[in-house]
């Protein structure tokens, strides 16, 4: 993936929503309520930025990446 996700907007609202939640659990942050906002917003920006994540594999693949990331970054 060609896009730099960890300068966008609302992964950086994500990051923060994350860090504020006390959650440990990246993959429960995201299943549920604030998380699940930014996530949907990240996923907006990546189209916006010509991202396609309509096939399932990518769309995991993408999920499994910022997980990742926040985990690394965010706690």
């Amino acid at each position: 993936m060609s896009w730099d996700f960890t300068e966008d907007a609302a992964f950086l609202a994500l990051c923060d929503a994350f860090k504020e939640s006390g959650e440990s659990s990246a993959v429960e942050f995201l299943a549920h309520g604030e998380g699940a906002f930014h996530f949907q917003e990240l996923i907006q920006n990546a189209a916006g930025e010509g991202i396609d994540l309509s096939d399932s594999d990518d769309m995991e693949d993408f999920q499994q990446e910022v997980i990742e990331t926040l985990e690394d970054l965010c706690t």
